[in-house]
């Protein structure tokens, strides 16, 4: 992991910076996509006794605290520059009340496969964005994978489903799509952020600003949470959504970013929709057809081909993105 020279106190010297560890990045997305596919799960839990806005703030507030501890033992006290701290504002209000108050309030309205699968939009999403703003391009290897896993996400996505939590709405479908949209501003303004700072430090920082933002929003609309009147396995499903599925994933996620491109990273996040619809037909009964599991086929197989056959060119300006004063 790149960190903060010890004779400066400044952010790394790329001229020296090792060289990335791909497979170990590439792990590192497989594993946070993985947890991040459990979310879903432990949210339709916590949904039973919770409205959105408090089911998600004590998601947060677990991670925060576990993100708190890890920041205090960081040695990492680079200064944000104004550049920076207006990078992380945005990450933190993009990345953490809007991105899951809507994805959350989409969940509520839909089945856990629907809600899952419709993140498997979000590998378009990111690698569109990467060649716009980090001038990352994929080679047509890349391209062919990244159609693939979408077209693995829209067959799933157009097939009928119906669990014991409730059936599937568009609506609700559509809140889930709404929110990649706004994460793709959480995954650009931390590639910057990364580009200066520990991956750490920033993961920390981000978590940390965004549960502030959250509090006010939540406290403010929906008033105090409930606290005697929740059950055990809520509490539980909240504490494993936090450090699980929030605190443990952002830092890999982050880490993944200073290691290899964000189009490739990006491909990974077809597999959240593979967790969260498994768990949907396991644990809630949900019941698919076949064009479901030919569409989970093409994004593990759109998954594999990105990581082992595409290379991806970045251009000098990939890991300087546009200063948003």
């Amino acid at each position: 992991m790149l960190g903060v020279s010890p004779k400066t106190g400044r952010g790394p010297d790329r001229r020296h910076a090792r060289k990335p560890i791909r497979g170990l990045a590439f792990l590192a997305c497989a594993l946070a996509s993985a947890l991040w596919g459990t979310g879903f799960y432990f949210g339709k839990i916590a949904l039973r006794e919770l409205q959105v806005g408090h089911m998600v703030l004590y998601r947060f507030l677990f991670a925060a605290a576990a993100m708190l501890a890890i920041r205090l033992r960081q040695k990492d006290r680079t200064p944000y520059s104004r550049a920076d701290w207006t990078a992380l504002l945005v990450a933190a209000f993009f990345g953490i009340p809007v991105l899951f108050l809507l994805e959350f309030k989409g969940l509520a309205m839909t089945t856990l496969a629907h809600a899952a699968l419709m993140v498997g939009t979000m590998p378009v999403l990111v690698a569109g964005a990467a060649a716009i703003f980090l001038g990352e391009r994929l080679d047509r290897t890349g391209w062919c994978a990244l159609a693939g896993s979408t077209a693995g996400a829209a067959m799933i996505a157009f097939s009928h489903s119906q669990s014991t939590e409730g059936s599937a709405s568009l609506a609700g479908d559509l809140l889930v799509v709404g929110a990649a949209l706004f994460s793709l501003v959480w995954i650009l303004a931390s590639k910057r952020l990364l580009a200066r700072h520990n991956a750490v430090a920033v993961s920390c920082d981000t978590v940390l600003t965004g549960t502030a933002m959250l509090a006010v929003w939540v406290l403010l609309r929906d008033g105090l949470p409930p606290v005697h009147a929740i059950s055990p396995a809520v509490w539980l499903a909240s504490a494993a959504g936090g450090l699980l599925c929030t605190a443990s994933t952002t830092v890999l996620w982050n880490w993944s970013l200073t290691q290899i491109p964000a189009s490739e990273a990006g491909v990974f996040l077809n597999l959240e929709p593979i967790i969260g619809s498994a768990l949907s037909v396991w644990l809630f009964h949900e019941r698919m057809g076949w064009t479901a599991a030919l569409g989970g086929g093409l994004i593990v197989a759109s998954a594999l081909v990105m990581t082992t056959q595409s290379k991806t060119s970045v251009s000098e300006a990939a890991g300087h993105v546009p200063a948003m004063e």
